[in-house]
């Protein structure tokens, strides 16, 4: 337990480190070489800018931009989840449905903004389809991916012991094998469509949020401004991959957790 408590503190003590490493050397860079604020602000203009912007209604951007995708990872989970497995075991429905998949997929997420604004409007609901967009793809095909490589010893063991039905085998035997491919392809569709929020916003598809924001302010010049948004952006994201990975990691995938060496 000791030996497990100091070997922590050495890790955390070198991530410490690098970040302060990399602080000194923003600081350094901005404020002796470059000595430009529009350029690029040091990090103690970033800080005494972050406190001007908690005045102004940042808990608003930040719930406005966690709702966008909250709104885009729930319409994706519940469509992609069910037509990735569909698609992986059925193979009429592989058959129907690929090639639409390949033909809207290669569509960038953000050439949908224009129609996300003319169905729904400057919503909530256009900057969460553009999320939706964004992270649509990757589950259905790590799905799908999961549900094709689902070994075929499993299915007939099953079978032999009287799980027949195809529901059941879906549900007792299929998901829990496709898990882990189905847990990544949502935590990197979780990354692109955090990407698509910003942009999204950004773009006109909403008056608020994080990556509106961010685009006003560069509008104004105010660049130690954007950069606030910037790292608010990446703590963020952070934050909900590493919620994710959490999750996942101690609830539903603890039976992996023998392969890490």
């Amino acid at each position: 337990m000791k030996i497990s408590f100091i070997k922590t503190i050495k890790e955390n003590s070198i991530e410490a480190l690098s970040l302060m490493v990399a602080v000194a050397l923003w600081q350094l860079v901005a404020g002796i070489i470059v000595h430009n604020k529009f350029l690029l602000p040091s990090f103690y203009d970033v800080v005494t800018s972050f406190f001007v912007i908690i005045k102004s209604g940042l808990v608003t951007d930040i719930l406005t931009s966690l709702l966008h995708f909250s709104i885009g990872i729930a319409a994706a989970l519940i469509i992609g989840i069910p037509l990735g497995i569909s698609m992986g075991w059925f193979k009429k429905v592989d058959r129907a449905v690929d090639p639409i998949i390949e033909i809207l997929r290669p569509i960038p997420p953000l050439a949908w903004i224009p129609f996300g604004i003319v169905w729904f409007g400057l919503t909530h609901q256009a900057a969460g389809f553009v999320v939706f967009v964004g992270m649509i793809f990757p589950i259905v095909i790590n799905t799908y991916t999961g549900f094709k490589n689902v070994s075929k010893v499993y299915v007939e063991a099953a079978k032999v012991l009287g799980c027949t039905r195809d529901i059941d085998l879906i549900r007792s035997i299929a998901i829990p094998s496709a898990l882990p491919s189905i847990a990544a392809g949502i935590r990197i569709a979780m990354g692109v469509g955090w990407m698509c929020l910003v942009a999204a916003e950004m773009f006109g598809a909403s008056n608020r949020g994080l990556g509106y924001q961010l685009w006003f302010n560069y509008y104004l010049h105010r660049m130690d401004f954007v950069l606030v948004y910037m790292l608010l952006l990446g703590f963020l994201g952070l934050f909900i991959d590493r919620l994710f990975r959490y999750y996942v990691d101690s609830k539903l995938l603890r039976w992996t957790a023998g392969t890490v060496v």
